[in-house]
């Protein structure tokens, strides 16, 4: 079991607007003027980073909110429109960057190797990246949920090496990513010891590193995952977009 603070992180994929993105964090700002208990991230889309951080700036109870980008280019810097460094992330406040989301896999054809490199330049600038592994349905149905997502982060062990401590990893299972779907605990936790048995293997400082379920979670199942013993807190899509739904979230981590 991890000894770590549980991290609740917002996944807000391509949704905002500035005027949206200041209600919520009004919103979200009353239910953190308590300090939680866990850690509290956004990952937003990166024009609106700047915005964020602002906002952070400006707002006493949001101090505790930490802010984070969605994807972060391989390349340190050079010719690559539309890219954005690690760098760039670091200049505007982000201290976690998420690689290797399911889809980014499927629509952009990121591979194993290059969700490594993204890992490894986000931790060589300070940033920690939040990488994700998860299976799809055929795959799942096929048995080979373990090899899939073993696959995945046997990649970025091998690609980070002693740095591997400093990750946080994400268990998206993909059939269950915005379908209404979830995993039940069990079957989330089964997935959660089987990565933290082999980050034991890479590292003597495997329970320091959180593992995360980002499959669905809400308001109404938070409580029955976040309870499992190597289930170190969530990912969290649609539910983040709500302030009601990912306080409550953030309210059902328990010490």
């Amino acid at each position: 079991m991890s000894k770590m603070k549980k991290l609740i992180a917002g996944n807000w994929k391509m949704n905002g607007s500035l005027a949206a993105n200041e209600a919520l964090l009004r919103e979200l700002s009353q239910g953190l003027a308590i300090a939680p208990v866990c850690e509290v991230l956004v990952c937003v889309p990166a024009p609106y980073l700047a915005q964020i951080s602002a906002l952070k700036a400006g707002c006493a109870a949001l101090s505790a909110l930490e802010l984070g980008a969605q994807d972060v280019s391989a390349q340190a810097s050079g010719a690559y429109t539309g890219e954005v460094s690690a760098a760039m992330l670091k200049d505007m406040g982000c201290r976690y960057v998420i690689v290797g989301h399911s889809e980014r896999r499927q629509y952009h054809f990121e591979t194993d190797a290059l969700v490594a490199d993204k890992a490894k330049v986000a931790l060589a600038t300070g940033i920690t990246p939040i990488v994700c592994v998860g299976e799809t349905l055929a795959e799942r149905e096929a048995g080979r949920t373990e090899e899939v997502v073993k696959r995945q982060l046997a990649a970025v062990i091998h690609a980070n090496g002693h740095c591997i401590s400093e990750i946080v990893v994400a268990y998206e299972p993909v059939w269950a990513i915005g379908t209404g779907k979830t995993a039940s605990p069990e079957e989330a936790q089964a997935v959660h010891a089987v990565l933290r048995a082999q980050l034991k293997a890479a590292t003597d400082k495997a329970e320091r590193i959180r593992i995360l379920y980002g499959g669905s979670m809400n308001a109404a199942n938070a409580e029955s995952l976040l309870t499992q013993p190597d289930i170190d807190g969530g990912l969290i899509g649609g539910a983040s977009l709500k302030a009601p739904d990912f306080l409550k979230i953030i309210a059902a981590v328990q010490v």
